[in-house]
């Protein structure tokens, strides 16, 4: 475990519907990887598209998971700080629904995530990439962000994997470059920072085989490069073996472009980190 980076903020346990790995059986594998701060965000995707060939049931049972949690907070402590947070699917009906959940619960640290754009998710890529060039596809995705974050800034504390929707097109990021969508992405970059919204820094892309992070280098260094300082950092791991994947060569990265600083968040409050 390389001796700066060592808090994983966006994990994922049995408690989401697309991971089978009980959420001790994570902890253990982080106290293994001399990890010292460890924050679960459970998937909830309220009003997500059905598909009847592979539906994931993204709803999550809140109360139960915060009880799993305290539980193993508990036992573990001393050994590792455990934090407790969400990752929501944003969509813009969805934000009263989003606002009462919040209010209800006491989450360390809000993940906000677009994965569906206007009803569908890529990962059904028939239905969101038909009767649209790669290109329209990915500019609506990214239209869809930007809209999610002005609706829904004052509930999240950073913006997952920005460019998710390349994971699932049809030639993935071989076409993909900032400067393509720079006039999208610019404005989201600038929102960000205007509303203090976080950029996530998510390793997710390294892992399914993109060679770069969620989102590109080219994004992140943009970020630096307007003023953008609020950096989260998380592997997206479902399953131990993926629990701060590749961390050191994003360290690397982050000093290389400038940042001096990662961020973590207890009780919905940023806490800087030293890279």
């Amino acid at each position: 475990m390389h001796r700066n980076l060592v808090s994983d903020i966006h994990l994922h346990s049995s408690f989401s519907g697309d991971s089978d790995t009980p959420m001790e059986e994570m902890i253990l594998s982080g106290i293994q990887k001399g990890l010292r701060q460890m924050c679960f965000t459970e998937h909830l995707d309220m009003d997500y598209p059905y598909h009847p060939e592979d539906f994931v049931d993204f709803s999550l049972d809140v109360d139960q998971y915060e009880k799993g949690f305290l539980e193993l907070k508990h036992k573990y402590q001393g050994q590792i700080e455990l934090l407790f947070g969400i990752e929501l699917g944003l969509q813009p009906h969805l934000y009263d629904s989003c606002q009462e959940l919040l209010h209800r619960h006491s989450f360390d640290f809000v993940i906000g995530s677009s994965h569906t754009a206007y009803g569908e998710d890529p990962y059904y890529s028939d239905c969101f990439f038909r009767g649209k060039t790669e290109q329209e596809a990915y500019h609506q995705y990214f239209e869809s962000i930007l809209e999610n974050l002005n609706i829904f800034a004052d509930l999240i504390d950073t913006y997952g994997h920005i460019d998710y929707v390349v994971r699932y097109g049809p030639n993935r990021n071989l076409n993909y470059s900032y400067e393509t969508y720079r006039d999208i992405l610019d404005p989201i970059l600038h929102t960000l920072i205007e509303k203090k919204v976080a950029l996530e820094v998510n390793t997710g892309g390294l892992k399914y085989g993109l060679g770069h992070p969620n989102p590109c280098e080219e994004i992140i260094q943009k970020y630096y490069e307007f003023g953008g300082r609020l950096i989260t950092i998380g592997s997206d791991a479902h399953s131990p073996e993926y629990l701060a994947y590749e961390f050191p060569k994003i360290e690397k990265m982050l000093k290389e472009f400038g940042f001096t600083h990662y961020t973590i968040f207890r009780q919905r409050e940023p806490v800087l980190l030293p890279l």
